[in-house]
């Protein structure tokens, strides 16, 4: 992993030196977990209670060049003392691929804000449901009538401005008839793109000819007449521009000739990284890959010490193994009603008590209305003045400016109703987790810290303060019956912990699931 440092003091109580011991224990940290520092960000004499930092800003923004993954600070409220900004930068550098580290928090995240930032997430997911539901309302009409419903324009086609039908282009039209043609006589996806490129052929939006874009126009099933909008087909909804008989011969080449899809396997994705502690060294434990005699690839976790050959001795594990034991547990408490239903009230408290501002503007603003009703009848009673004329004046300025003001708390700083944190975790319930994207979004919203020992695992979540003990026939259930594991005792003293919600799965690590390098 690469990685960048950010210091950070305020004017209060503290001096550069603490600057100095904040990237020792930063850089020790990274020393120890393998991370290859790349520069330092400094903040000095500023507050953590707002986002108006330069190094700080200069560091978001560096971010969005993808040159590192981690940033590691001394404590997490170095990085930002309030949850709303700590959520929403951690949201954009997330989005980057970058995550944030404390070096002297083994645990690194406190688990209810992580919940509360996925629940942001989540809301803005549900208004966007919303949204696209009014939204996709008009476009069934429009579909239902072949009509443009928006997006990038299939080459050979233009939009009648007044109708909204397709028509075919005269200009375009033929290069469409000229790619189908090329292609069944033998030339590849490249051979066209590059002819036409030569030629000063140019797409919808006036760019070069990609080999991706002549595969998609081959297989436009618009180009036989077809108009499609999600659950809606059309035959004969959009001008035809291609034979039938030409269409099919082209897509049985195209099934003759496609690659298999191992040659185009993306990077292994370790969904644990940064998140699964060896349970020796405390260091973390990083994804390393290895070659059987048969050629086989097997995917491993490996603490960053034993890598290093640095005196610790723990075993490295199987990648699919301990992350399906996670998934297998987020999913055991997704369907647990009981538990989201206590969740829901756990964050709906916990932003209450954090929102301090809003509560003032909304008494202030009722004290204001209460005034102006009190002038009113003053005014109703023959009271008017100029003195009264300007305090009213005055009055209903105010109570103008607090209204904007409430509507911006509003805004930046939601108040999340019961209703949408449910579909917030009504859309997790939904998630394949055969699919990698969605198995990424249940560990980075729920998973806090594993830590792996050689007799048990030590789960961390991110909700719900406590402990339990989970035995092995549980664990097999959470495993749907495909675990290997054979449970070897039950925990006597469950660790306890500060925040999260700790798991403790007790077995011997066997051939199965551990690898030596």
């Amino acid at each position: 992993m690469k990685g960048v440092i950010y210091a950070r003091y305020s004017s209060d109580h503290q001096r550069e030196e603490s600057i100095e011991g904040q990237i020792r224990e930063c850089s020790a940290f990274a020393e120890k977990n393998g991370i290859i520092l790349l520069h330092t960000y400094i903040d000095r004499a500023y507050s953590a209670t707002n986002d108006n930092r330069p190094a700080f800003q200069e560091m978001i923004k560096d971010s969005h060049k993808k040159m590192f993954d981690v940033i590691l600070v001394w404590k997490l409220d170095r990085f930002a003392r309030h949850r709303y900004d700590s959520a929403h930068y951690k949201n954009l550098l997330k989005k980057n691929g970058v995550r944030v580290v404390s070096a002297t928090e083994p645990i690194s995240d406190g688990p209810d804000g992580i919940v509360i930032e996925a629940l942001f997430e989540g809301m803005a997911e549900y208004y966007s449901a919303e949204l696209a539901q009014k939204i996709n309302r008009g476009m069934t009409e429009n579909a239902l009538k072949c009509k443009y419903n928006g997006g990038t324009l299939a080459v050979g086609y233009k939009i009648n401005k007044e109708t909204r039908l397709y028509e075919v282009d005269p200009l375009t039209a033929p290069i469409v008839t000229e790619a189908f043609n090329a292609y069944l006589d033998g030339k590849t996806m490249k051979q066209i793109a590059d002819d036409f490129n030569n030629k000063g052929y140019r797409n919808t939006i006036g760019r070069k000819f990609s080999i991706d874009a002549i595969s998609r126009m081959l297989q436009n099933r618009h180009y036989i007449g077809e108009y499609k909008f999600k659950d809606i087909v059309t035959p004969g909804g959009v001008p035809a521009l291609i034979p039938i008989e030409l269409f099919e011969a082209v897509q049985q080449r195209i099934a003759k000739t496609k690659k298999a899809p191992s040659s185009h396997k993306a990077v292994d994705d370790y969904l644990l990284t940064t998140k699964l502690y060896c349970g020796h060294c405390e260091a973390f434990m990083v994804g390393e890959s290895g070659t059987s005699k048969t050629d086989r690839i097997y995917r491993y976790y490996k603490c960053v010490t034993a890598k290093k050959r640095k005196g610790c001795h723990k075993k490295a594990v199987r990648k699919e193994w301990i992350e399906d034991i996670v998934i297998a547990q987020i999913k055991k408490f997704l369907m647990d009603d009981e538990a989201i239903d206590k969740m829901i009230k756990m964050a709906q408290e916990y932003l209450k008590q954090e929102n301090t501002t809003l509560p003032l503007l909304k008494q202030e603003l009722r004290e204001v209305e209460k005034s102006i009703n009190n002038m009113l009848d003053a005014i109703q009673n023959g009271i008017f003045t100029s003195s009264t004329k300007q305090r009213l004046e005055e009055l209903e300025a105010r109570k103008e400016d607090l209204e904007i003001s409430i509507a911006q708390e509003q805004m930046f700083k939601p108040m999340l109703n019961p209703k949408e944190i449910k579909f917030f975790f009504n859309k997790l319930r939904k998630l394949d987790t055969t699919k990698l994207e969605h198995r990424r979004s249940l560990i980075d919203n729920f998973v806090n810290a594993v830590f792996l020992h050689d007799d048990r695992i030590d789960f961390v979540f991110n909700y719900q303060k406590g402990t339990k003990t989970v035995t092995f026939k549980e664990l097999e259930e959470a495993s749907e019956g495909s675990s290997d594991l054979i449970v070897s005792a039950r925990p006597k003293n469950p660790q306890e912990s500060s925040c999260g919600f700790l798991l403790s799965y007790y077995y011997p690590l066997n051939s199965k699931n551990i690898g030596n390098f």
